[in-house]
């Protein structure tokens, strides 16, 4: 059995540049695609937050690989390309094994992308959120970057990051999470396979949790 029964996947921004760091890599395109459809293979309901680009175009790589129904719903209506995000109607596709590609934030102005990850995560009684990030596989004790010594911490609690100052996410969404006891995991959007097996239960990047 999986860990998770519904995870959040929050997608960074540049996740699907590739190297070029900008515009879309269509081998990191396939690559985000197959992480996906691997975590749906295993039963677990799986939402995913993105740019309404990033979605549109994994909506197309997914739905011409497998014919599975996929639904992409914004936060802004969209009518001609997408659904509006309606709370109860994004639970029913995903209860009905449909996969969710929720796309333009919240619709709201001076919010981080961080904050919409974990309001959806919230507002889809997600087991965990899942924050692929772009060149980093955890979060550090410093910069690894920088600091070619640094060590990536397995898990902390909230109160242990806050404590250690570590930058997880911009604050607003980091108190949000913690406030509700949300489970998150940091890794490395691409590696493979690393999706399928946090869900299968194994601690890879960190994981954050409000206890022990």
């Amino acid at each position: 059995m999986p860990r998770y029964r519904r995870v959040v996947v929050k997608l960074s921004g540049e996740a699907l540049a590739g190297t070029a760091g900008r515009g879309v890599d269509p081998a990191s395109l396939s690559h985000v695609a197959r992480e996906i459809l691997s975590v749906h293979d295993l039963g677990v309901q799986i939402g995913m937050l993105g740019t309404v680009m990033n979605a549109l175009m994994l909506r197309g790589v997914l739905t011409a690989r497998t014919g599975l129904d996929v639904r992409v719903m914004t936060a802004i209506p969209i009518q001609s390309v997408a659904e509006p995000f309606i709370r109860l109607r994004a639970v029913r596709h995903l209860n009905r094994g449909l996969i969710v590609l929720l796309a333009g934030g919240i619709g709201q102005p001076y919010v981080t992308t961080d904050y919409p990850a974990v309001q959806r995560a919230l507002e889809l009684d997600a087991d965990a959120l899942l924050m692929a990030k772009h060149g980093v596989d955890g979060v550090y004790d410093s910069d690894p970057q920088v600091n070619p010594d640094a060590t990536r911490y397995v898990h902390l609690t909230y109160d242990e990051a806050l404590a250690a100052r570590v930058r997880v996410m911009d604050t607003s969404a980091f108190v949000l999470a913690s406030e509700n006891a949300l489970t998150m995991h940091v890794f490395d959007v691409a590696a493979v396979g690393v999706m399928r097996r946090i869900c299968e239960g194994a601690d890879l990047g960190t994981r954050i949790t409000a206890k022990k």
